[in-house]
């Protein structure tokens, strides 16, 4: 969330009138220490989503004398193709954002140099697709699902759909707005759930239904869920008319939070049946001009005090077993328990045609 990437919180909050460092927008932030450490400093490059507090970036410093300075980079799958066009000749030091859909493009670009990170023993076992050779470190789950406009469906008397054969049925047309699964992370993300549920031979048709249901297809979560969606603050001010949008199971959270006054109940719902389980990855940049400040940064990413800050910041969760999440992330946010995934080898042996037979199918 996610990376997403992960979740863009930052345009929500941009809807509600609220100032923070979640992140939707492009550039680049820096956070420098107050104590004289400016010079010393390890750039992270990331997706548009990354997010953390001055508070936790400043711990950092404070444990190991590096500020840290964050380049944006677009949506992951634009963030890892400017990597690998800088090959050797990295923008920055550490890469954050790569996800399980897009990890062999990385790997298989020799994008990385391996390192174990310090804590890695306390991540889950689940999430360590690398273990072997630690080129990359897990950091964060989220779950890409169908969001709805609780409002539209209580108004409308009709219930909101739970699983993807549901997004085909003639009750749900034209409802549902889609990423791109060519260009965003959530668009692929939700692509690869309907493989893992149709299967090979069955996904293609699945999507002739959807197309022939009227779903709309837009370049970016951004605007999908900020300026095409009926339930999001920013779909409410641009006058949204789709009540279902391929988002992330904590979106709810960020739609309460960031309102004022804060709902008792958050103002959109998870279709739980319509989930694929996304693991976001970092790694230190072969050709890194810091590399003991990209290792160390990479030790803090899986450290409780990162971990722990995720949730509020980007809305996905930690991967450190222990590591607490908030209550009002537990109290609206979606628990998944069955979302569905894809093999890392299979997404890519298949990715790439999975796509361009997707983008025949549904957009051209």
């Amino acid at each position: 969330m996610r990376t997403t990437k992960k979740l863009a919180v930052g345009a929500v909050a941009a809807a509600l009138g609220v100032s923070t460092l979640a992140a939707c927008g492009g550039g680049s932030e820096d956070s420098t220490a107050s104590d004289g450490a400016e010079s010393k400093s390890v750039t992270l490059v990331a997706h548009d989503s990354f997010a953390a507090s001055d508070s936790v970036l400043k711990e950092f410093t404070k444990q190991t004398g590096y500020t840290v300075k964050v380049l944006k980079s677009g949506e992951a799958g634009a963030a890892l193709n400017k990597e690998i066009l800088t090959k050797g000749s990295p923008q920055g030091d550490v890469f954050f954002g790569v996800d399980n859909t897009l990890l062999s493009r990385a790997l298989d670009n020799d994008l990385f140099t391996p390192y174990e990170a310090k804590g890695l023993d306390q991540v889950r076992a689940d999430v360590r697709l690398d273990d072997a050779e630690h080129r990359v470190t897990p950091v964060d789950t989220g779950d890409i699902c169908v969001n709805y406009d609780k409002k539209y469906f209580t108004d409308k008397k009709l219930a909101p759909p739970e699983s993807f054969a549901d997004l085909a049925k003639p009750a749900y047309k034209d409802l549902l707005v889609v990423e791109n699964a060519e260009q965003s992370s959530p668009g692929l993300g939700f692509l690869l759930g309907t493989v893992a549920a149709y299967g090979d031979d069955g996904w293609q048709d699945y999507w002739k239904q959807l197309k022939a249901n009227g779903v709309q297809v837009v370049d970016s979560w951004e605007q999908a869920y900020n300026e095409d969606f009926s339930g999001s603050a920013g779909g409410k001010k641009a006058k949204a008319e789709r009540p279902l949008v391929v988002s992330y199971a904590s979106s709810p959270p960020v739609e309460v939070l960031y309102a004022d006054p804060q709902p008792k109940e958050a103002p959109t719902g998870v279709a739980a049946g319509t989930c694929f389980r996304q693991i976001e990855f970092a790694g230190l940049l072969q050709g890194a001009k810091n590399e003991a400040g990209g290792k160390a940064l990479l030790d803090f990413l899986v450290s409780k005090t990162f971990q722990e800050d995720m949730p509020l910041n980007m809305f996905v969760n930690p991967v450190v077993d222990g590591a607490k999440l908030p209550a009002i992330f537990t109290d609206h946010g979606a628990v998944v328990d069955n979302p569905e995934t894809v093999a890392p080898e299979k997404i890519a042996k298949n990715r790439d045609e999975w796509i361009q037979s997707w983008s025949s199918l549904v957009v051209k």
